[in-house]
């Protein structure tokens, strides 16, 4: 599998900034934290929140990785309690964005309109992160963003279902083909 620096790099690329927690993530995210408690509820919410980000196709989707439950030790493991008052606020913040915008809750939603919801709240978040100073929390939405990416492509069936994966890849060939459409390679 892809080890845990390349994940975090291609994560900061795809969200465009840095990854909250990467440090703590890198150590083995042994933070000096109260915790929080996440309800089965909570897990299902960010499941589905996980899904909309990275939906099943014709490869399995950020559910079936279980990414919920990821976020879940995440937050708890390698986030200062700030972060993780930021996550569990955000968490409200989020359905709260739903009732305004489709009269009704996240879960409730369709998927179109958790689509677009969640579009919106992105273009929200790189805003956010544009006027930001180092100094300034990141955006609740960035957290869930990172996290989801995160959990989905260091999981098995990120590594092996949604990219090429080689157990053990023979001798480096630097000039490999590509055809368009290949899957990206989650070993190197």
């Amino acid at each position: 599998m892809m080890n845990r620096r390349e994940a975090l790099s291609r994560v900061a690329i795809l969200t465009g900034g840095m990854v909250l927690g990467a440090e703590a993530f890198l150590s083995g995210c042994k933070t000096n934290t109260k915790g929080v408690t996440f309800s089965k509820d909570d897990v299902a919410f960010l499941n589905e929140v996980a899904e909309t980000i990275i939906p099943a196709t014709s490869t399995p989707g950020a559910k079936e990785a279980k990414v919920g439950e990821f976020m879940t030790v995440m937050v708890n493991d390698c986030y200062e309690e700030k972060d993780q008052a930021i996550f569990m606020e955000g968490m409200k913040k989020l359905d709260e964005a739903s009732k305004k915008l489709n009269s009704k809750s996240f879960m409730e939603s369709t998927p179109a309109q958790r689509k677009s919801l969640l579009e919106a709240l992105d273009k929200e978040a790189k805003e956010h992160q544009k006027a930001a100073k180092p100094e300034d929390p990141k955006h609740y939405f960035t957290m869930i963003k990172q996290l989801t990416l995160t959990g989905f492509f260091t999981s098995e069936v990120g590594a092996t279902k949604a990219l090429r994966y080689v157990a053990v890849p023979g001798k480096f060939v630097g000039s490999y083909p590509y055809k368009k459409g290949d899957k990206a390679w989650a070993t190197s």
